[in-house]
């Protein structure tokens, strides 16, 4: 009972854009002390949020979850293609990431057929700090993780990991201007990653594509090269996902 009262709100709240608790109460059997709380509820959990005083709408977690037609599935069907196509270019294996409650998860990997040797990333979560797929969608939504709550959390995969939060934010603030993220034995010896968001905002912001290779391979000259055209191409899937523009540009060719 307590869950379909729930679901009564929202589904009056939806219908109607904003609306008062008295107004929810007009529209249901919801005695007012009742009707409060349930509303102060859904607001705690971001599924409804106020815009006015006493007026509450839909809340931007309840957004994503309805506009998301991104199931791993439903995604894989439209990126994994392209991915495919960038690892066979470029020799490299390519990944998918997604923002996965407060952590990134690598979720998928296409990896060259051409016989090329290749390093494999694995699947699963990787630390905020010391992954370009999951710097990649840090530093673009700071509001989901204030570098403040990492205070002495940074741990030290290798000796080249960022473990200043300083340094870290600076490093946020290129990533930004750069529009990709790198990764430089940040968590294995001689192990590289270069990665970017599918687009800088939105729901574009909680994904992330990249490759990854090493040391002798992705080369600075080669990261660079390489990060420019993650960007296109993650701005070339946004624009076919609805949403975002895709950059103007080529594609950069890679040796």
């Amino acid at each position: 009972m307590h869950l379909e009262r729930l679901v009564w709100i929202l589904e009056i709240v939806g219908q109607k854009g904003e609306a008062t608790v008295a107004e929810i109460c007009a529209h249901s059997d919801l005695p007012k002390p009742s009707a409060y709380r349930l509303v102060q509820d859904l607001v705690d959990v971001g599924l409804l949020e106020p815009v006015a005083r006493g007026r509450f709408a839909i809340g931007i977690r309840l957004k994503h979850i309805t506009h998301s037609d991104q199931s791993d599935r439903a995604l894989l069907e439209l990126i994994a293609p392209t991915l495919k196509q960038a690892a066979a270019e470029v020799g490299a294996a390519f990944f998918l990431s997604r923002l996965r409650g407060k952590s990134v998860e690598i979720i998928h990997v296409e990896t060259p057929d051409t016989g090329v040797s290749f390093l494999h990333p694995g699947l699963g979560k990787r630390p905020l700090h010391a992954c370009s797929c999951s710097k990649a969608v840090a530093a673009f939504s700071p509001d989901l993780f204030p570098t403040g709550d990492m205070e002495g959390q940074l741990r030290a995969y290798t000796e080249f990991t960022v473990t200043n939060l300083h340094d870290l934010e600076a490093e946020f603030e290129t990533i930004r201007q750069q529009g990709f993220a790198e990764c430089v034995e940040e968590i294995e010896r001689g192990m590289c990653s270069v990665a970017a968001p599918l687009a800088p905002s939105g729901r574009g912001a909680l994904m992330s594509i990249g490759a990854t290779g090493s040391m002798r391979v992705f080369t600075p000259a080669f990261r660079e090269k390489l990060g420019r055209q993650i960007v296109q191409i993650a701005g070339e899937l946004s624009t076919g996902l609805g949403w975002g523009v895709a950059q103007e540009t080529g594609r950069t060719s890679l040796p």
